[in-house]
């Protein structure tokens, strides 16, 4: 299959050009309409990719003169900036797909071999007459139109072809691990495993065992040998989901894995070769973990080659509307509902809120806002509470402003109602870290 690629982003472009030649694909890339327009006639290439935004056009404009000069082409659109209108308006006017930076590789791929299967059945060019449904691949929390949103969505696709380390840095919910899925897709590892780790739900006594793996008979219940985690990710990502909360012991263990590129399982005499690249996630500031003495400064910069971070969703304003389209549109497939939007009290109260737990927070308040609703519009009337009761976003960055700490974590709890989850977003520290607080300050949740 022959495809054109018109990305004014050099290294994106590059780095599409070289997946998909990897894919056995017959790939061009160009960088303007001005390159591309002369490249068309009927036949010359199977599907055109290009940006929406490029520097000297626009890709519907492009599409309108492909579908002029080589109606047999198949256009498909990518943005950074995507609407459900301009997504709409491309469908109208013949494109075949439409898909939002950044997006994994196979989502692309998926498109693509969608477009050759037909192809190689009717033994032609790809036939006008192919209807291919809009394949929702925008679903990513990475996407974003706010300056913060596209500052981290240009260093996924810088650090993503290095070999560097990343730490990546957000509250809960604001999609830490669809951004270390994203690194690892645009990487030369795309192909080889990606496994996933929450160190915070690994107790430090089995540590080893999970990371390093074990021989049968090395410890009671180990009834037969078991890979780790970092043999598993060999030759592919691991990515380490709250590495904060890794004892201090796992943390050597861990350091001395990554410095010596080896591991030994526990039981075993052997040392294994692993060659992995690291990812890593946090909610907390490991910096000043660092300084308290609870977070080795030799791993921290081992880890941290590159760091990103990833806003909440308060500071993404301008994000906020395309969330609430995306996750409605979600929830209708889900619940075979057809919910269209929110009414304008919704807005002012979603504009209000502070989401301490960000998308996830988001995505979880609409899919019950669309279950309960029996219009096509969501009513005021049908949201949670605590949405309803919260309306001043700035109370979460007071918290880092005040003295009483103990009095602190009981304001959190009771603006969250009680919802440890929600008041540790609240105070930007983990939940581990709160149930620790309330142990140390002895906080009766019975009686605050």
């Amino acid at each position: 299959m022959k495809i054109l690629i018109v990305e004014d982003d050099i290294a994106f472009g590059k780095m599409l050009h070289i997946y998909l030649s990897k894919k056995e694909y017959e790939v061009s890339l160009v960088t303007t309409g001005a390159e591309a327009t002369p490249l068309f006639s009927d036949g010359s290439f199977d599907v055109l990719i290009t940006d929406l935004q490029l520097p000297d056009t626009t890709g519907l404009q492009l599409l309108e003169i492909v579908k002029e000069k080589a109606p047999t082409t198949q256009v498909l659109l990518m943005t950074g900036y995507a609407e459900v209108s301009t997504a709409v308006d491309a469908m109208k006017k013949g494109a075949l797909e439409y898909i939002s930076k950044p997006f994994r590789p196979e989502e692309l791929l998926m498109i693509l071999e969608n477009v050759r299967k037909p192809n190689e059945v009717k033994g032609s060019t790809i036939a006008s007459e192919i209807e291919a449904p809009l394949v929702k691949t925008n679903n990513s929390p990475l996407q974003g139109i706010s300056k913060a949103a596209i500052t981290y969505q240009q260093h996924i696709q810088l650090v993503s072809p290095t070999t560097m380390a990343v730490l990546i840095q957000g509250e809960s919910g604001t999609g830490k691990e669809v951004a270390a899925k994203a690194i690892h897709d645009f990487s030369d590892r795309c192909n080889q495993p990606f496994i996933a780790v929450d160190c915070g739900a690994i107790p430090k006594e089995i540590a080893s065992s999970e990371f390093f793996g074990h021989i049968k008979g090395s410890f009671t219940g180990a009834i037969a040998d078991k890979k780790g985690h970092f043999e598993n990710a060999h030759l592919g990502t691991l990515f380490l989901d709250e590495v904060g909360n890794l004892s201090y012991e796992n943390q050597i263990q861990l350091l001395r894995a990554l410095q010596e590129k080896k591991i030994k399982p526990v039981g075993s005499s052997k040392e294994i070769a692993i060659d992995i690249r690291v990812l890593s996630a946090t909610n907390e500031n490991l910096r000043e973990a660092v300084e308290r003495g609870d977070f080795r400064e030799d791993l921290y910069h081992r880890l941290q080659e590159f760091t990103i971070h990833i806003p909440p969703l308060r500071e993404r304003e301008e994000d906020l509307q395309r969330f609430i389209s995306f996750f409605i549109e979600q929830a209708n497939v889900a619940l075979n509902k057809n919910v269209k939007d929110i009414s304008k009290e919704v807005a002012i109260a979603f504009d209000n809120y502070a989401w301490p737990g960000n998308l996830r927070e988001l995505k979880n308040v609409l899919k019950r806002c669309v279950l309960l609703t029996t219009t096509d519009v969501i009513p005021i009337e049908v949201l949670p509470h605590e949405v309803l009761v919260t309306s001043d976003k700035k109370i979460v960055t007071d918290f880092s402003t005040k003295n009483n700490e103990k009095q602190l974590i009981i304001n959190a709890l009771k603006q969250a109602e009680y919802n440890k989850s929600k008041a540790a977003g609240l105070l930007k520290i983990t939940r581990k870290t709160l149930y620790n607080k309330i142990a140390h300050y002895a906080i009766d949740l019975d009686n605050v």
